[in-house]
């Protein structure tokens, strides 16, 4: 009887006359099917747990499509950086989670969504636009709404574009998760778009009102002493290297603190007063995109400091990382102020509106169970709010010693 050779056994002999032999077939385990999932044994496939009983679309196109080698394969990652870690590391992060894969977007946010929400905004910003060039709007405006628009409405778009390119653009990289990565990356082009509409509003009020300034938007920015703060407290953000860092502190204290009190207590509240309806638009959509963004943000720290094994931790963390970036916003909010004494009409004050912004914080802080001090220093010694109480100081070194603030004699 002869002895059957398998494929890998027989020499093969080729054209030219030299021998070679199959290579044995290797089995690792890190094949397709080679480990059980949840529908392994299901007739209707799905590999993940589905948040309800039933997966939705967003779930199927998002969940997982980033792989990780903790989930489903048996391989580690298949690339990595040099001198670094593969992947999607965790440690890109200080935030801890028992299981990062539990985020779902409360957006539902994928491709197919992202281009039809933005598409509608930018139609809407463009009717707008259109319907005040061809109403002669931009005509009507006072010189001085006119100078502020061109001033410190055009001087929104850089930190809208700054947020979007160097904040959340790398830190939508930095992220372990495809579900994470995702909605972070639709708060960049949030930004971005607006940025963009800014840019282009800008151009539109050149070319229809005579003597609009349209380069001043530069000079505001880059020397305007009221957009100084601001300034660096956006390029303080755009310097964080961990991603969960860099958007709990632009969507929990800049954006609520300085954003939304320009945005809408300011502009959208005045324009209408000075004869203007384009730019409350803008502003209008930029809004709404941010109570999406807001959505994603409580959701993924409402997670991180409810989390079973590292809750306690994270909420101490996220709170060393507000503490620095609500005094930095509140800094830039305060510098605004004279900007509310420059339409001839402004129907609210600075101070209301800044309250208002102040206490959106503190809501959203709360329902997140994180902790919050507030430094203010005033005209009458030292005051400190806590989460339950005012506490007034007559004496600023009473104050700096509650707070642990060591005040340093200075001799003459």
């Amino acid at each position: 009887m002869t002895d059957t050779l398998s494929p890998a056994q027989t020499p093969t002999q080729t054209p030219t006359g030299r021998v070679r032999s199959v290579p044995k077939l290797v089995f690792t385990d890190a094949e397709a099917g080679a480990l059980e999932f949840p529908s392994s044994n299901s007739r209707s496939f799905n590999y993940f747990q589905p948040a309800r009983m039933k997966a939705t679309l967003y779930e199927d196109v998002t969940v997982d499509v980033q792989p990780d080698p903790e989930r489903y394969l048996t391989q580690d990652w298949v690339y990595g950086f040099a001198q670094g870690p593969g992947g999607y590391p965790k440690e890109w992060t200080a935030a801890k989670s028992s299981n990062w894969h539990w985020f779902r977007d409360p957006n539902q946010e994928w491709e197919q969504t992202i281009y039809k929400n933005n598409a509608r905004e930018v139609r809407q910003v463009e009717a707008s636009i259109t319907n005040a060039r061809n109403e002669g709007a931009f005509e009507r405006w006072s010189d001085a709404w006119s100078r502020i628009v061109e001033r410190h409405v055009g001087a929104w778009m850089h930190p809208e574009h700054g947020l979007g390119m160097h904040v959340f653009v790398p830190a939508q990289r930095d992220a372990p998760t495809n579900m994470i990565n995702n909605a972070i990356s639709v708060n960049s082009m949030h930004k971005l778009r607006i940025a963009q509409d800014l840019a282009l509003f800008n151009l539109e009020a050149s070319e229809a009102r005579p003597g609009f300034k349209g380069q001043s938007h530069l000079e505001a920015w880059n020397d305007d002493p009221i957009w100084q703060p601001a300034r660096q407290a956006v390029e303080n953000l755009t310097a964080i290297r961990d991603w969960c860092q860099a958007v709990v502190s632009a969507n929990l204290a800049f954006e609520p603190l300085v954003g939304e009190l320009f945005r809408s207590g300011y502009v959208m509240s005045t324009a209408a007063a000075n004869g203007d309806f384009v730019t409350p638009t803008i502003m209008g959509v930029a809004e709404s995109d941010y109570e999406r963004d807001l959505a994603y943000t409580r959701e993924l720290v409402s997670g991180l400091t409810h989390d079973d094994q590292h809750g306690k931790d994270n909420q101490k963390l996220l709170s060393s990382w507000l503490e620095v970036a609500i005094a930095e916003s509140l800094a830039a909010a305060r510098a605004l102020e004279p900007i509310w004494s420059e339409a001839d009409s402004t129907p609210g004050t600075f101070d209301d509106a800044l309250s208002r912004a102040r206490e959106r914080v503190r809501g959203v802080l709360d329902e997140l169970d994180i902790a919050f001090e507030e430094i203010m220093s005033t005209h009458y010694g030292r005051m400190v709010a806590l989460d339950d109480r005012m506490i007034l100081f007559a004496d600023p070194e009473d104050a700096a010693e509650y707070i642990g603030f060591d005040l340093k004699a200075v001799s003459d």
